[in-house]
């Protein structure tokens, strides 16, 4: 799977976030919906114009993401 099928910037479309191709879902919402608990099915069943392999494709998109830069943060509690 090609993430870049299934994501689209478009600056007249959720202000130029990246959006799962041909709607208006954010990947950052996908995302969110996942790291709160819900299974890539439940994701699919909130959002009814995603597929499984758009969920797969916006992971695949964060991880890309990820490789590019360092989120510096503390080891240690405070």
């Amino acid at each position: 799977m090609e993430w870049r099928d299934s994501i689209s910037v478009d600056p007249a479309v959720c202000h130029g976030k990246a959006c799962i191709r041909r709607t208006r879902v954010m990947v950052s919402v996908v995302l969110d919906n996942l790291a709160a608990g819900l299974t890539p099915e439940q994701v699919v069943e909130t959002y009814p114009s995603l597929t499984a392999t758009s969920v797969r494709a916006a992971i695949a998109y964060a991880g890309e993401l990820a490789k590019e830069r360092v989120v510096a943060f503390s080891t240690h509690p405070s």
